[in-house]
């Protein structure tokens, strides 16, 4: 690609390299948040913190696939799934792609900054997690688990936000991310095995080998009981628990899409854990409008 091409001409590459075609992972990461934030807030939170939340959740998602791809750069080339990404295709330069990635992190501090001290020095290990996480492919047997927590560090911060600690139960729900995001990153990782193991990328798909659908499973199960005990535990309303059965249902719709390993079926099991987030989420938003009537 030559180095003549003008800003306009790169903005729809960068915007492919920030993943903003493909939402999916800004709404898995987003899900998690709101729960933690309504759970603080025992219902709705502060407009302002919503929305620092939700535009720091698209900012630095954008930020980690950037990077993700500065550390996949000459791997991606040789995955079917990848091979025209930009880094990939030398449409961008790994220098601009740092820059990229520095900016819009900048953007994410620096929309936190009206928030409390707890929060601002959680951003920090948050930081550092998404900025690792792309290279743990290396050397980690699971490092969807590692992923979890980096996709699940936007807990530990609403609960800060909004109660300016960290109460236990906000522990516990990333925990209970960390098995969700095990389950639906290692459906994304069945995908792409087969040049995966080509190219010696580590990938729970491959760690689990034939017991990797039960091993989705019984994470599912894993997230959903412990998202049960905070419920208990918080004295949640059977709107809470009902979105939790609502959830498992959809996690028992993946198993008929995985079972035979076929590719486009983890693929459509990957992407709709969308709706199992939400309908945890709107089992806790129900469960809040009836606390109120």
């Amino acid at each position: 690609m030559p180095d003549t091409m003008s800003l306009t001409d790169k903005l729809p590459h960068y915007a492919r390299l920030m993943r903003i075609d493909k939402p999916i992972g800004t709404l898995l990461l987003l899900w998690p948040t709101l729960w933690a934030l309504w759970f603080a807030a025992d219902g709705w939170p502060p407009l302002q913190v919503l929305v620092i939340f939700v535009v720091g959740t698209f900012l630095m998602r954008s930020a980690g696939c950037v990077i993700n791809d500065y550390a996949d750069r000459d791997f991606d080339g040789h995955v079917e799934r990848t091979r025209n990404r930009p880094l990939a295709t030398r449409a961008v330069s790994p220098r601009e792609a740092l820059l990229l990635a520095a900016g819009l992190s900048l953007l994410a501090f620096l929309l936190i900054l009206p928030l409390n001290a707890t929060v601002l020095w959680l951003s920090l290990p948050a930081l550092f997690l998404a900025g690792s996480y792309p290279f743990t492919k290396r050397f980690l047997a699971i490092p969807q688990g590692y992923l979890g927590i980096a996709f699940g560090f936007g807990i530990p911060m609403g609960f800060a936000a909004i109660l300016g600690e960290v109460p236990l139960v906000g522990w516990v729900m990333l925990l209970a991310n960390v098995f969700w995001a095990i389950a639906y990153d290692t459906e994304y990782a069945m995908v792409d095995r087969p040049d995966d193991l080509k190219i010696g990328i580590k990938t729970s798909a491959i760690t689990f080998g034939r017991f990797d659908v039960a091993a989705v499973m019984l994470c599912y199960a894993i997230t959903l009981g412990l998202l049960a005990a905070v419920g208990v535990a918080a004295e949640r309303g059977v709107a809470w628990f009902a979105g939790l059965l609502v959830a498992a249902g959809i996690a028992g719709y993946h198993y008929t899409l995985i079972r035979e390993r076929d590719r486009a079926g983890c693929f459509k099991a990957f992407r709709h854990n969308n709706w199992l987030g939400a309908a945890i989420f709107a089992g806790l938003f129900i469960d809040d409008l009836l606390r109120r009537a």
